[in-house]
């Protein structure tokens, strides 16, 4: 006969089974045993910050091992992404991989390493659509009015972006290319010096993260004119793609995790499942909304998919804009 106090000391064994830290037998051994290290390749701050921290505090509570997030920046995200690939393959180096990789394969020549050769693509963490935004005093209300302005006004219009060889850069050189309008390229370090400018006048407009300048347009200090997604970004909904305008059109900035190359099979697919169900809880999902991004859900095959995709993609532009790494 079960009796009410058997019943009582099973279900709270029950309960705290499932509460408990979970380790993964692989083998003879169990992962993660020890503490995990989430290397970013970029300085500390920003989307990127953001975006580990609440999936490796996830990962944490869920895995019962520390996730530790580890910034290392410099060179273009080459420090951190060559640090990893060097690092043994046993699950306890990861890299938050981003549109970065995807461009530096190609633009690149002197990289020490291959990305595709070096990295194991793990899971998708987000999508970032950019936004075209102008000075507020810019005569222009659509891409078509800026594309007829840009033709109007030859020699007089110069486009920001955080620096050569970035997402931004080239979301201009293909806008560029397809529109068939000229400006000038200015380079900054970073979004925010180049926002600042367009806000005074000194440049007209740039290819920014919805992430970084959303607020800027909602509070009216700048004017966006199109989203290089093919669909609308819920942050700006009332900003329309590019694309209507430039059918094809299409850009955006990614993130998501990789690991060294020969990392087993189970731990890569562990870290996928474990990573795709923390981009479907609410209050991470609500904190991506917030940058503005889009969670990106898949097994590690997709996400490997969309890598090869996407690095194809920014290399037809770096050789269409014709560009080289000084």
């Amino acid at each position: 006969m079960i009796t009410r106090r058997y019943f009582l000391q099973t279900a709270t064994c029950a309960a705290a089974a499932l509460a408990a830290p979970r380790a993964f037998a692989l083998g003879n051994t169990s992962y993660p045993s020890r503490s995990v290290k989430w290397v970013v390749p970029y300085a500390p701050g920003g989307a990127t910050d953001v975006l580990s921290r609440l999936i490796c505090q996830r990962l944490s509570d869920r895995l019962g091992q520390t996730f530790v997030v580890e910034n290392k920046p410099g060179a273009g995200s080459n420090i951190g992404t060559q640090a990893v690939i060097a690092s043994a393959p046993d699950g306890y180096t990861l890299l938050l991989t981003s549109t970065a990789n995807a461009i530096n394969a190609s633009f690149d020549p002197t990289l020490p390493y291959d990305f595709a050769k070096g990295i194991a693509p793990v899971a998708g963490v987000a999508r970032i659509p950019l936004v075209l935004v102008v000075n507020t005093d810019l005569p222009v209300k659509s891409v078509a009015d800026f594309i007829a302005y840009a033709k109007a006004n030859v020699g007089k219009m110069s486009i920001a972006s955080s620096g050569i060889g970035t997402s931004l850069h080239l979301s201009g050189e293909l806008f560029k290319s397809m529109a068939g309008v000229q400006f000038t390229h200015v380079p900054y370090r970073g979004s925010a010096p180049g926002l600042t400018d367009v806000m005074s006048g000194q440049i007209q407009g740039m290819f920014d993260n919805v992430t970084s300048s959303f607020e800027l347009v909602r509070a009216g200090k700048l004017r966006a004119l199109g989203v290089t997604t093919r669909e609308r970004s819920d942050t700006l909904p009332d900003v329309p793609p590019i694309a209507d305008t430039l059918p094809g059109y299409e850009t955006s900035s990614f993130y998501g995790v990789g690991a060294p190359y020969d990392t087993p099979r189970e731990i890569v697919d562990l870290l996928n499942r474990e990573i795709d169900t923390a981009l479907s809880d609410a209050e991470i999902k609500a904190r991506i909304a917030e940058l503005g991004a889009i969670p990106l859900h898949g097994d590690a095959g997709e996400f490997a998919r969309m890598l090869a995709a996407e690095t194809e993609r920014w290399r037809k532009v770096v050789s269409l804009a014709g560009i080289k790494k000084e």
